[in-house]
């Protein structure tokens, strides 16, 4: 592995994409460190104890500690996270938006630039709800956290919170287009590695013993269910009828579809984390709604329970949108391929969606279990409020490592190196 990534190393061309996101996730972290002006950066320090328990622990861990910090980046990535969740929602009930997408290129342009427009409205609402949620927190501590609030003060933060949003948003599209992997899940992936240091610290001085002997453990066997599942999968014989093209006849072969039993990846868990996230938000932002907090506060049985339904829900509703049977039939018939034993076009539609169907549900099972399991452990254990390194955040990590490893493979193989994967 370390001489493949040195052979990776020599390639200019994958050189240059990976020190390009190197370049882009280490500007990232930078501005999870610099503060919003007009903020007291003593007072930020002062209660940041105060608040580190609960779904806003969760959503810094996301945010790379940008939002404890009162940071340019301190809304992260997730009001990006949450547009694409909802246009992809209104892709299913909208006819309009439906048939954009079914465009091509030109409509996903426009489905991403109206993703693009609602970010900057979530962004700088979320931005207004924060300002005012740390300014509460601020008086509650004894130290203003603004040192003068008012409607211009307001105006300024709520603009460099959506403006860093915003910044992070085309960060990750940058990745995306000239780096190595999925932008958007590389700098979840960023800031989450970010406070590894803090949960290992976390664990080791941790008095309770059961929670020291039980984490290392826990955490292998997360990485190692991910990697096994990630990487299983059904695979479809098919077979090819020779045909003639012009004045040449080509020979038929067989080759398989691969189903992933986990086609989804983590884009479920996020989704499910960035939905779970909300109601608890909600109740930390309007007075009087504290107890809706503490009913969805993670580590709590009403968190696991709706995060667990989340994710099963969006895991078969994100494989439907990646992988349609009807148009992976009409492919086949189009190429002359046929699974053996099974009618081209609507039996062979019918065939995948009902193998797809079987294959979802485990590896929906499995999404929600690895996310679940390891919090109700902690929960029950001697673990402290503040540490939520759990199966949410191990799932992202492997997961997203995986996923650039493959993507970096293939760079690797079209040049004839020797991959990460055998």
């Amino acid at each position: 592995m370390i001489s493949t990534i040195m052979q990776s190393f020599r390639v200019a061309e994958i050189r240059k994409k990976l020190l390009f996101t190197a370049a882009i996730l280490a500007l990232y972290r930078l501005g999870s460190f610099i503060p919003v002006p007009s903020v007291n950066v003593d007072a930020v320090e002062q209660i940041q104890n105060n608040y580190s328990t609960g779904v806003l622990n969760l959503l810094d861990t996301f945010t790379g500690g940008g939002l404890s910090r009162i940071s340019l980046f301190a809304l992260g990535i997730m009001p990006y996270i949450t547009a694409s969740i909802i246009l992809q929602l209104l892709v299913v009930v909208s006819p309009s938006l439906e048939k954009l997408q079914k465009e091509g290129e030109v409509g996903q342009a426009r489905i991403t630039q109206y993703t693009r427009y609602l970010t900057v409205g979530l962004a700088a609402a979320q931005a207004v709800g924060y300002t005012f949620l740390f300014r509460s927190q601020g008086s509650a501590g004894g130290t203003p956290v603004f040192e003068s609030f008012n409607a211009g003060t307001v105006v300024l933060v709520v603009l460099c919170l959506t403006a860093g949003s915003i910044l992070v948003m085309w960060m990750g599209e940058l990745i995306t287009q000239r780096g190595i992997g999925n932008g958007i899940s590389l700098m979840i992936f960023a800031s989450i590695v970010a406070g590894l240091p803090g949960g290992v610290t976390t664990w080791w001085t941790n008095p309770d013993p059961v929670f020291k002997i039980i984490l290392p453990f826990l955490a292998l066997g997360v990485v190692a269910a991910v990697v096994f599942i990630q990487e299983g999968q059904r695979r479809i014989p098919i077979q090819y009828a020779k045909r003639v093209i012009g004045r040449r006849m080509s020979s038929g072969g067989q080759t398989y579809l691969p189903l992933r039993v986990n086609m989804a990846g983590v884009i479920p868990v996020i989704f499910a984390a960035s939905i779970m996230a909300f109601p608890p938000t909600i109740g930390q932002l309007v007075p009087g709604w504290e107890g809706l907090a503490t009913f969805f506060n993670p580590g709590g049985w009403a968190y696991v329970a709706g995060e667990t339904v989340m994710i099963i829900l969006f895991t078969y509703f994100y494989t439907a949108v990646t992988f349609n049977p009807v148009d992976q039939a009409d492919n086949l018939r189009k190429y002359g391929g046929f699974i053996p034993g099974v009618r081209p076009g609507r039996p062979t539609a019918e065939f995948l969606d009902r193998i797809l169907a079987r294959l979802t549900f485990p590896g929906a099972l499995y999404l929600a279990a690895v996310a679940a399991l390891p919090t109700i452990i902690i929960a029950t254990t001697n673990a402290p409020s503040s540490f939520y390194f759990g199966g949410t955040s191990l799932l992202i990590v492997v997961g997203v490592a995986l996923d650039t490893m493959k993507q970096l493979e293939a760079q690797l193989m079209m040049r004839n190196y020797e991959g990460f994967l055998k």
